[in-house]
């Protein structure tokens, strides 16, 4: 299994961030007291959790591939909707509109055929292969992009990273809404749901119908990361496409997802990615 390529490096930049941070509460300390209520940042909790063994290449392989399959699609819808509306956000009409671009869910009949390769990864299942998974559904969400771009920040103008990180936040933000918004139109269960025997832990009462996988939040958010982080730093675009399937394998790993759920969510995060960075001007 792989150590976390994209991650490991910055520790050197967290280790002087702290220096300096203890030095300027010797000298401020007040301003030390009130930071120090403020609740840690993303940088703060991968350093207090760092990243376990991560799943080799060849596991996230073949997701890895159906997930940048989907960044074509993506850019040739998005061109449609730039010649319509331009680089003015409207992010009421730009939700409508991707979520009109977003494949129906598939046949029960193809659901229940991807359903088995959860399956056949659940009864293969190690014990730092969980350990793997959780921590990638936990810090995936957010944290994991926001130190990536706390990376690109420290190589730019104070201004410039502000506004960067604002952009990516509003990314985060606009995926995990439009995820949760066709989730509850579509109403596919999460494999876990099809078959509790997958995760007995969640607790699935009989006749449950949620929660519901299709597109996956985890794939929008992490798909809108990758192609607005991309974009700032091309030549680090390939460790962010290595993280986004190292997330994607974790949720078909542990159950929570099929391949179609993210797919669906990749290509929403894709497009959502792309019209963040259009409104901002790149």
């Amino acid at each position: 299994m792989n150590a976390l390529r994209g991650i490991k490096w910055p520790y050197a930049v967290i280790a002087l961030l702290a220096v300096a941070a203890a030095a300027f509460g010797l000298l401020h300390p007040a301003a030390a007291s009130t930071s120090a209520k403020k609740k840690p940042g993303a940088t703060a909790r991968i350093k207090q959790d760092p990243p376990p063994t991560l799943f080799t290449d060849a596991e996230i392989a073949t997701i890895g591939k159906q997930a940048a399959d989907q960044r074509k699609k993506a850019d040739a819808l998005f061109a449609q909707w730039k010649k319509a509306h331009g680089t003015t956000r409207d992010d009421k009409a730009f939700a409508a509109w991707a979520a009109q671009q977003i494949p129906a869910p598939p046949s029960a009949t193809q659901r229940t055929a991807e359903l088995r390769q959860d399956q056949q990864l659940a009864k293969a299942r190690t014990a730092a292969g969980k350990k793997a998974a959780t921590w990638l559904e936990l810090y995936a969400k957010k944290d994991i992009w926001k130190l990536y771009l706390h990376d690109q920040r420290e190589l730019i103008p104070d201004a410039q990273g502000t506004a960067e990180k604002a952009q990516l936040k509003a990314a985060l933000k606009l995926a995990k809404t439009l995820s949760d918004q066709l989730a509850a139109k579509d109403k596919q269960p999460a494999p876990f749901v099809l078959d509790p025997t997958l995760r007995p832990d969640k607790h699935i009462k009989p006749g449950a119908k949620g929660p519901y996988s299709y597109p996956s939040r985890h794939a929008a958010r992490s798909a809108a990361a990758v192609t607005f982080l991309s974009a700032l730093s091309p030549h680090r675009a390939q460790d962010y496409e290595w993280m986004r399937a190292e997330v994607l394998y974790s949720r078909l790993y542990m159950a929570g997802h099929v391949p179609s759920d993210l797919t669906a969510g990749t290509l929403l995060g894709d497009l959502i990615g792309d019209y963040e960075l259009a409104i901002s001007g790149r």
